[in-house]
């Protein structure tokens, strides 16, 4: 079971075990979708119709950034580890002592947005990587200073390959 959420506003209880629905606060969810291909979908719920597209992915932080029907929407996916460690307190534990950003996928770098010695906070965006002809803009796992950047523009990655080191 997975929590979705857009700010602190708007939260949702989604499961996605059942085999053939999807259960979306207690409720079953009834919906079809096709993908249309690089990251489009079309919808259609309770006879609307709906245009989806994905426009950016970051697996390791789970966010998601969509596009509905022209609307920008950021989603903030949590299991049920994620939300054990915040009633706990230790949410950003872990990401307090990340020395290193790795790839999360292979892709290619279309973007560097920091450099040596410059000073990042949580979340600032610091590389884009383009994977499945779609962009992934890959951001900082905690504050700290960006000691180097392993990649250089339009190089291809692998998987778990470093890319920018902290101190």
């Amino acid at each position: 079971m997975l929590q979705l959420s857009i700010g602190p506003a708007h939260s949702w209880e989604v499961d996605f075990r059942a085999t053939d629905s999807i259960i979306l606060n207690g409720q079953p969810f009834a919906w079809d979708i096709v993908a249309l291909g690089g990251g489009r979908y079309h919808v259609l719920h309770k006879g609307k119709s709906y245009t989806a597209e994905l426009l950016a992915a970051d697996y390791e932080a789970k966010t998601f950034v969509l596009r509905l029907n022209g609307q920008r929407i950021e989603l903030q996916a949590k299991d049920r580890f994620d939300r054990l460690l915040d009633q706990m307190g230790l949410s950003n534990a872990a990401a307090a002592k990340v020395n290193e950003l790795k790839a999360p996928m292979p892709g290619l770098i279309v973007d560097i947005r920091v450099q040596p010695g410059q000073a990042v906070q949580k979340g600032d965006p610091l590389l884009v990587l383009e994977a499945m002809k779609m962009e992934n803009i890959l951001k900082a796992p905690a504050d700290g200073v960006v000691s180097s950047v392993k990649v250089e523009l339009r190089a291809n990655v692998q998987k778990g390959q470093v890319l920018v080191q902290f101190t």
